[in-house]
């Protein structure tokens, strides 16, 4: 079931609408491989474009994650119980926030591969 939410409802502050899908994630898991770590972010749905994440400006995953590049994710979902899911995600941009609410953070925005659908 979806929902078109925008930014004139629910004293949202959006200036564009999204669609909002119940069954929604939460937020994103993924390890580093050449630095060892696991990295856990929420997950924002800040436009109708996509997901994203925010990563802090000094956050060392800044320097791992490229545009274009496909890691593998594990997603957790907003409802409980449903299972987490394995999902190979691109990295579709990443972007410095200079000011606003998210100034300090890089938005770094998120797509699940057309792979998995196979």
């Amino acid at each position: 079931m979806e929902q078109e939410t925008s930014g004139s409802r629910d004293g949202e502050k959006r200036s564009e609408a999204r669609k909002q899908t119940t069954g929604e994630y939460y937020s994103v898991e993924f390890m580093l491989e050449d630095i060892g770590r696991v990295y856990q972010f929420k997950i924002w749905n800040l436009s109708s474009k996509g997901m994203c994440i925010l990563v802090k400006d000094d956050s060392k995953v800044l320097g791992h994650l490229k545009v274009g590049e496909v890691v593998k994710m594990k997603y957790y979902h907003d409802e409980q119980p449903q299972p987490v899911e394995h999902l190979e995600t691109k990295v579709k941009h990443i972007t410095k926030q200079d000011s606003g609410r998210f100034k300090g953070h890089h938005m770094i925005g998120l797509s699940i591969h057309k792979g998995n659908e196979d």
